[in-house]
């Protein structure tokens, strides 16, 4: 197993209330060069969760930090423009982000919880990582 020393949120910058799928963001991965989804999870409007890469491999989620990271998504983070940063959680995507960032730490003690934007020029994940989690 890898080393995992963050737990990096991130959200999918897609409209608020369209769900995508797993497939669909998979596409627009692979699209961009990854050889799959970038993601290790993502969060549905329903609070699904779908399985990206496994955690044994690196994912493709932020730059410099992937090595020894885990990436969690949930679906949306833009007002319904398109364009605006919004924090378009649903209560069940918070539950579940929250229980997914609790099973990791149960998993990987010593990792951390940072949002995106702390290592990146973006709005990402649209929230406060650090207040929230």
């Amino acid at each position: 197993m890898r080393q995992i020393t963050e737990i990096i949120i991130h959200c999918t910058a897609t409209p608020e209330g369209r769900d995508y799928t797993i497939d669909d963001i998979r596409r627009w991965h692979v699209a961009r060069g990854f050889a799959d989804v970038g993601y290790h999870y993502v969060i549905h409007l329903d609070g699904s969760v779908s399985r990206g890469r496994p955690l044994t491999q690196q994912g493709a989620h932020c730059t410099g930090h992937n090595s020894n990271s885990i990436g969690v998504a949930y679906v949306g983070g833009v007002a319904a423009d398109g364009k605006t940063s919004k924090d378009t959680r649903t209560e069940k995507q918070r539950v579940a982000l929250r229980n997914i960032v609790r099973d990791l730490l149960t998993q990987f003690p010593r990792a951390t919880i940072h949002g995106h934007r702390e290592f990146a020029k973006k709005a990402c994940p649209s929230f406060d990582v650090q207040t929230e989690l």
